[in-house]
């Protein structure tokens, strides 16, 4: 069978890697997955790529790259949770940064064409001012993991301008819809979607007017995918341009269920961003690249998956 190209997908049994692994299949490149298992799950892995099972930071993946061979790599492997990084940043160090460097030293290693990279949005820039926020406002991460995620972005950019290592890093917003770890820390609307599927309760920490910018994951694969495109190099945002509440969340689901939601209110978390939504002109222009689910069309789709996946 002839292959588009052969491509490393790190974290390709996570929801977003995932869902990036199936769209890269249909489109008719030869894949080839690792993944350590720690929060992504076996049964969302595509059939036709090749799995390892493997933390990235082992040494093995240094045979890895040289037995494969690849084209391109997307590194989405990653320690997710925000509060595990506050209670044990050595951890998502080791994860988020040495791993990291283990994946991107092979790649340069081994003459692969570019690495995509995921990266936070909504983590990176701390309490922007300014929303929607855009690449050129100041990042100051509040967070273990923001720093991380921050920090490797600049690990990039060392390799491509000192040592030639092409490469593109996605500064996500938050993203939603099928196969999101139910119960994360990151996934809000799936945890208010599931909790409402199966008659829970869901809490609501504060007014529930602290907005974000949700991004359905059909379009955060279509940005990775066209990441690929030769000559675009760099940082870009991808979300709506769009804030919305946990209210709207709520009524999303009450809309698209035709049903009353329980909720409870809960006292404030410490520290948390009060607005997050990221500016996407700039990827708009580099690569033609916009979101293209509409929110309630994505909380119906979220909705549909859940119902199933029970």
């Amino acid at each position: 069978m002839f292959y588009m190209s052969k491509i490393l997908v790190s974290g390709g049994a996570g929801f977003i890697g995932s869902n990036l692994v199936d769209k890269l299949v249909e489109l008719g490149h030869q894949v080839v997955v690792i993944d350590s298992l720690f929060s992504g799950k076996k049964e969302y892995l595509n059939q036709s790529a090749t799995f390892y099972q493997l933390d990235i930071f082992s040494p093995e993946v240094s045979t890895i790259f040289a037995e494969e061979k690849f084209d391109y790599v997307y590194h989405l492997a990653a320690q997710i949770d925000v509060r595990k990084s506050v209670e044990d940043p050595i951890f998502d160090n080791q994860v988020n940064i040495l791993g990291g460097l283990n994946i991107l030293s092979n790649c340069q290693k081994y003459k692969v064409k570019k690495i995509m990279f995921a990266s936070s949005g909504g983590a990176i820039y701390g309490f922007p001012k300014e929303i929607p926020t855009p690449e050129t406002y100041p990042p100051y991460p509040v967070s273990p993991y923001g720093i991380n995620k921050l920090s490797f972005e600049k690990y990039l950019n060392y390799y491509y301008r000192v040592l030639g290592q092409e490469y593109v890093a996605l500064r996500l917003a938050n993203v939603y819809g099928p196969r999101q770890y139910k119960g994360g820390e990151a996934g809000v609307i799936s945890i208010f979607v599931d909790n409402a599927v199966n008659g829970k309760k869901s809490y609501i920490y504060g007014d529930g007017f602290q907005t974000r910018d949700y991004i359905y994951v059909d379009d955060v694969v279509n940005a990775f995918i066209s990441a690929m495109t030769d000559g675009v190099i760099g940082e870009f945002n991808i979300g709506t341009g769009v804030e919305k509440n946990l209210l709207d969340i709520i009524l999303a689901i009450e809309n698209a269920l035709d049903q009353k939601v329980e909720v409870e209110y809960l006292e404030p978390k410490m520290g948390e961003e009060r607005r997050s939504c990221l500016d996407f002109s700039r990827v708009q222009d580099a690569i033609g690249w916009k979101p293209q689910i509409d929110f309630n069309q994505g909380i119906k789709k979220t909705i549909n998956w859940s119902k199933n996946n029970k």
